[in-house]
Order: C-alpha cells, then structure tokens, then sequence
C-alpha cells in the first residue's frame, strides 16, 4: 500500500457553529455543502487552494468536556498541515495569535512551524518545509533539534515568496 499524503481529518468538536467559525475565519478553510440530509451535527471544510472535495469534518458532540489524550490517554496529539511561502506562515502566526490559539513555534531545521489549538483545545500545526533545491547540510543536521523560529531571519534567508516544499511535498 503507497501512501501519498493525508487526505482529510475528522475531529469530535463539542459546539459545531464555533469550531465552523474559527477554522474558516483563523485558517482560510470553506464550507462544504456535502454534509448528509438530516445529519445537522456535521460540516465539512476544505483548505484554500486544496484539490480534496474535503480536509476536514467537524462533528458535534454537545456538551463534551476536552480529550484528555496526552494527558491521561492515548490518542491523536495533533494534525500538520502546510503553507506555500513564508509571508503565508507569517500571516497565519498573526491571525492565530489575534485569536489567542497560537501556543508556539519552532524551528525543524528543515521545518518551520507554528502550533495553535482550536477552541476545544485540539492541537494542530502549520508548516512551511525548505524547497529540496535550497537544503543545506545545515538545514539537515538542524532536524535533529527543536531550536526557536524567527521568521523573519528565515524570510531574509529564503525570500517571503519562495514556495515551500518543492521536491519534497510538492513535484518540483
């Protein structure tokens, strides 16, 4: 079996209007009008610019308290998805935090990322990954630390507008 990338996530969400609101006005994502008659505790949403007829699917389940995975079960501790350029990662970093959900950033070395979590506390990230062409044993080796993001150091090395991922995630 070859897998090629995630295709969507669904999340348990314990009010479906709220969670609905932060992803399209935080994240970019859209509503989808492919939710099953007569199932009203659902939405589907896909990512700007995505292929997928959906990336993610919210379902409601009132009055739940937060997942305690990570803290005293297992479970899924967060989902990754990635931006094109730098000035996106930048833009994303302020949107998360006039929302209050940015709760950090890291340097992956060959990895730029930022966490938020969403108002039931679900954690997710956001990733820019340096083009094949410009990785340097530098950037390699880096992967093996979580080391502080300064995005604008990292602008002035790769350019705001460079498209990440490139022979990597994205066919060069």
């Amino acid at each position: 079996m070859g897998i090629h990338r995630l295709n969507h996530a669904v999340l348990f969400v314990s009010d479906l209007a709220r969670s609905v609101a932060f992803y399209q006005d935080v994240l970019g994502f859209t509503k989808v009008a492919m939710t099953p008659d007569g199932f009203a505790g659902a939405a589907f949403l896909q990512a700007k610019d995505s292929t997928n007829d959906h990336d993610l699917g919210l379902f409601e389940v009132a009055g739940a308290g937060p997942s305690p995975a990570g803290r005293a079960t297992v479970g899924l501790y967060h989902l990754a998805w990635e931006v094109d350029t730098l000035d996106e990662l930048s833009a994303t970093a302020e949107r998360l935090s006039a929302a209050g959900a940015l709760v950090g950033s890291s340097d992956h070395g060959s990895t730029k990322s930022l966490y938020g979590r969403d108002p039931d506390g679900l954690e997710f990230e956001i990733v820019w990954l340096i083009p094949a062409d410009k990785l340097d044993d530098a950037a390699l080796d880096a992967r093996r630390r979580i080391g502080r993001l300064d995005l604008a150091a990292e602008k002035a090395r790769y350019g705001g507008q460079t498209r990440g991922g490139v022979g990597i995630s994205v066919p060069a």
